[in-house]
């Protein structure tokens, strides 16, 4: 499991008051509302508030209180503790604790997931040069960091 998950990316100053915009990334919207720490570029920050505009989310960090302040964070990703995440339903797991798992397919390894793809109405895993949509995953086992797939006839020559 990763120590550390992106929730938004910090895309531009907002205001006069070091406010900052950025690109959701939560399945969970709520979650901003509780934040009290994050971190930025490896560093930890403090959260004033938060607050949505339209799709968007602003932050205001702590001792980021001018634009010029704000612009340095632009492009860079906003991380939690992976532990701190939503929990969720039994038998559901995130997309990020799937990397490094092996895919077998009937038996087959057909190698590591190295990503993922969201496209309108499904999720694909990246492992290799397959892209396996997430509703074709039989079994998921992440102690083990194994998945068992169930994969239609030339699906793995479809994509290669």
């Amino acid at each position: 499991m990763p120590s550390n998950v992106t929730i938004a990316t910090l895309r531009r100053p907002r205001g006069v008051r070091g406010e900052i915009v950025a690109t959701p990334l939560s399945d969970f919207p709520e979650r901003f509302a509780k934040l009290t720490r994050v971190f930025v570029s490896g560093r930890e920050l403090e959260v004033e508030r938060t607050w949505w505009h339209g799709e968007d989310i602003v932050f205001k960090f702590r001792g980021v209180d001018s634009p010029e302040a704000a612009r340095e964070w632009n492009g860079i990703d906003v991380e939690i503790p992976a532990d701190e995440r939503v929990p969720l339903p039994e038998g559901e797991h995130y997309l990020a604790d799937l990397i490094g798992c092996v895919v077998y397919d009937r038996g087959d390894r057909l190698g590591e997931v190295t990503g993922w793809r969201e496209l309108p109405g499904q999720r694909l895993i990246e492992v290799g040069e397959i892209d396996i949509p997430t509703r074709l995953l039989a079994k998921i086992d992440l102690a083990a960091r194994r998945i068992d797939a169930d994969l239609p006839e030339g699906l793995r020559d479809l994509n290669a």
